[in-house]
């Protein structure tokens, strides 16, 4: 039986990541985070946490898990241009020394334009650098019939040198025993989100 290209394609980019994550995935470097350094997790949904109770938030987990404060600024329903706006003023209030961005997700469920989420997310990224500071960008797949994550997440980490966290939201995404609805995940699922987040910050010497 013949397999639609579009489908090859997508099971041979699982099979990527899963094999990038066997073989333990190098990120650039990070300067590591003063023990009093601030963290901010900034995004939609995805990163307010819901489908799971505030304790249960990535952030909340991965600010057990590293060490350091974690400030969660997420809001559901953000698109990537509102969250654009948003930064700022966050980054004005929270002074964070590293930034885990996480956007691009409503974008995709509102069939917008690919690039305007790109150059909303790579503005995102601009603003964080420009201040001095650090960046670990968090992939968002895009939804639909089999499976598909954006190229300019990785282009955009290439560019500003930053570590990109790939695989994980796709993997989350995809299995229904860590999910609490169609597009967000539960407490288990959240867990895991921290977790992968976490190894990024250890592996790029961030933590």
């Amino acid at each position: 039986m013949m397999i639609p290209a579009r489908i090859h394609r997508n099971l041979l980019q699982i099979l990527l990541f899963a094999l990038l994550a066997a073989c333990g995935a190098s990120y650039p470097k990070v300067a590591k985070l003063d023990p009093a350094a601030v963290v901010l997790a900034f995004g939609d949904s995805l990163t307010f946490g819901t489908g799971a109770g505030t304790t249960d938030s990535y952030p909340a987990v991965l600010e057990g898990l590293i060490g350091r404060k974690v400030v969660r600024s997420g809001v559901p329903g953000e698109v990537s241009e509102e969250g654009l706006e948003r930064l700022p003023e966050v980054l004005d209030e929270v002074k964070p020394g590293l930034l885990v961005l996480c956007h691009g997700g409503n974008d995709f469920l509102r069939k917008m334009d690919d690039a305007a989420a790109r150059s909303n997310v790579r503005g995102m990224v601009k603003l964080a650098r420009d201040r001095g500071i650090a960046v670990v960008l968090l992939a968002t797949p895009k939804p639909g019939f089999g499976v598909a994550m954006p190229k300019f997440y990785g282009e955009i980490g290439q560019e500003f040198g930053i570590p990109v966290e790939a695989a994980i939201l796709e993997s989350v995404l995809t299995d229904r025993s860590l999910k609490s609805d169609l597009v967000h995940p539960n407490a288990q699922g959240y867990r895991k989100i921290a977790e992968a987040v976490a190894k990024v910050l250890k592996k790029s010497g961030a933590i």
